[in-house]
């Protein structure tokens, strides 16, 4: 298969939605010679905060000179995002190369009756899986797609086991309380292997040690065995200080805004230097580099300024929390306008009210173009009388923009599908722009123009969101600049 051929085989693939069971994944690994036993790895699970978690470590495995790979879900923008190794996305070619090797080892054990087809999920986490053993890394850091037990990335045995925190997502799934979910996460603990966590709460830490225990794992909990304080915090970043008993007191800096960010890192600096134990390539420098050269799009992520332009992912109540208090900390008298999309299976009154301000303003749009996105109607229903639905997430934000003005905050978010939209379709109006004679160069203006879009043309330069060029190869927008 071709990378476009690779591609519709996995979207095929999507009608078999998600399955709980290793039975399959078991025999797909098996019938590619098991490639997850050919290196070495740390697990991430949690219920937020595992892409963040998993980049640190890689990146703090990779500032020791180690050659790391790294599997996350979901993408954003193309599933090449899911899989890498020292930070450079999968290439094309590469990615249709184990693709193609995992459909023929799949379609292998369904027409031996093995087992039944395996799902989307399976088939790249065993690609991802094979391509890091083709391509010889010392380690790799694999994040959890569901939950922990039953997830497919379960197969693996871990130098360092993860768990972010603990709170009520994909309950269908899952289970309704912090207790079972607790149990699903701390499915990925395994014999005498170091578990670090950031879980609060006994529901939450209650199941954890249990395993722990049962497993003779050591376990590291935030808040207790080490934890963070802040001593500068930004949305450009924060610089912390580590406390691990009387033993260990480091400062840190990071680029990732909001407080639940210091707990995040915390673990992973925590988790990696487990990892150096038995590894002294892993030394202090490379804690402190790794987690300062973290960037993790699409949470708090800012695109623009005059006004702010933040992307977040929050679509549960524990990350509509977390980017609540970011907001009030760093814009607390900032109007605020928001362009939201949410999935339907999602708590969406809970994070809808957590979010929103009674004098907010919100355009709610579709998260993506599947069944499960909310309908922009429902969502504005439950927001109130600030909230006017529109059915394209690009023609929202201009209008988010306009209503802001120079010092306000415009904020994309609700789901991760939402923050892959919008990311596509600037990508996409930019391209455009550039076939149409623009500049790849960003113009900014008090518009926050985050492209430039030559091709509405200049006879209507004054309306907003048409741009009109100034004569020396730049454009503009009519609204804001007056051109």
């Amino acid at each position: 298969m071709n990378y476009n051929e690779s591609l519709a085989y996995l979207d095929s693939l999507g009608k078999f939605g998600i399955k709980l069971g290793m039975e399959r994944i078991e025999a797909l690994l098996k019938e590619l010679d098991n490639p997850q036993d050919k290196f070495k790895s740390v697990h991430v699970t949690g219920t937020n905060g595992k892409g963040s978690v998993s980049s640190m470590i890689a990146n703090i495995l990779l500032a020791g000179n180690l050659k790391t790979g790294k599997f996350i879900s979901p993408h954003l923008v193309k599933y090449n995002e899911r899989i890498s190794i020292n930070n450079n996305d999968i290439t094309d070619d590469a990615f249709a190369l184990v693709i193609s090797a995992v459909k023929q080892a799949a379609d292998s054990i369904v027409a031996k009756g093995v087992c039944e087809q395996p799902t989307q999920f399976e088939v790249l986490t065993a690609a991802a899986f094979l391509h890091f053993a083709l391509e010889k890394v010392d380690y790799a850091v694999i994040e959890v797609g569901l939950g922990g037990l039953w997830d497919s990335t379960n197969v693996i045995t871990p130098v360092v086991s993860v768990i972010t925190n603990v709170a009520l997502d994909h309950c269908d799934k899952l289970g309704t309380t912090i207790e079972r979910i607790a149990m699903q996460k701390a499915g990925i603990i395994k014999e005498k292997v170091p578990v670090v966590t950031a879980a609060a709460g006994d529901d939450a830490i209650g199941p954890i040690r249990a395993v722990s225990m049962f497993k003779q794992a050591p376990v590291y909990i935030y808040g207790r065995a080490f934890w963070g304080e802040e001593k500068e915090s930004t949305m450009d970043g924060q610089t912390f200080t580590l406390h691990a008993g009387d033993v260990y007191s480091s400062d840190y800096t990071i680029k990732l805004a909001g407080e639940h960010q210091i707990a995040n890192a915390s673990v992973a600096i925590v988790a990696a230097k487990l990892v150096s134990k038995q590894d002294d390539r892993i030394n202090e420098l490379a804690l402190h580099i790794g987690v300062a050269n973290t960037f993790w799009p699409g949470r708090l992520e800012r695109i623009g300024e005059k006004p702010d332009v933040i992307l977040d992912g929050a679509h549960n109540p524990n990350g509509a929390e977390a980017l609540r208090k970011a907001l009030d900390k760093f814009y607390p008298n900032q109007k605020r306008v928001f362009v939201i999309g949410m999935m339907g299976d999602k708590d969406m009154q809970h994070v809808l009210h957590t979010i929103v301000r009674p004098m907010d303003l919100v355009y709610t749009v579709p998260a993506d173009g599947g069944e499960r996105a909310a309908k922009p109607q429902e969502l504005a229903n439950i927001i109130g009388a600030n909230a006017a639905p529109r059915s394209d997430v690009y023609e929202a934000y201009l209008e988010a923009v306009n209503e802001a003005g120079e010092d306000g905050v415009v904020v994309v978010c609700g789901s991760l599908y939402l923050v892959g939209t919008f990311k596509t379709r600037l990508m996409e109006e930019k391209a455009r722009c550039n076939l149409m004679g623009g500049v790849a160069k960003i113009p900014q203006c008090r518009k926050i123009c985050i492209f430039a879009a030559a091709f509405y043309g200049g006879s209507d330069s004054g309306k907003p969101g048409v741009y009109a060029a100034d004569g020396g190869g730049n454009f503009f927008c009519g609204a804001c600049c007056g051109r």
